[in-house]
């Protein structure tokens, strides 16, 4: 995995912190702390969009994002546990990482903006 897509990963991590504080959030510093999460989230999202196509920089953030917060909400917040839930879930981090694979790494020559 290079940088760029490590910053994805990041970034991923990044959104489910900032969908929890905007879900849990109930002081000003709590608040602070979320938009901080919300700036890096999208910050290294940019940043590795410039390097990787962004159609799939936005879908793999996106994807392990929503597979981050479910499970943060079933193992945190005592969200139930459903079978079909965790399925489906799981159809969806395939696709993630199915699109990582199929991806290039590097960005082709005369493409970098």
């Amino acid at each position: 995995m290079n940088t760029n897509w490590s910053k994805v990963v990041i970034a991923a991590f990044f959104e489910v912190l900032w969908v929890i504080g905007l879900n849990h959030a109930n002081s000003f510093v709590a608040w602070i702390g979320t938009a901080v999460a919300i700036f890096i989230s999208f910050y290294l999202m940019i940043m590795a969009g410039k390097k990787l196509p962004v159609g799939t920089v936005y879908a793999v953030f996106v994807g392990l994002g929503t597979v981050g917060t479910v499970f943060s909400d079933i193992v945190f917040f005592g969200e139930s546990f459903k079978v079909t839930k965790i399925v489906f879930i799981l159809v969806l981090l395939v696709g993630v990482v199915g699109l990582k694979l199929v991806t290039k790494d590097s960005i082709q020559e005369g493409v970098e903006s």
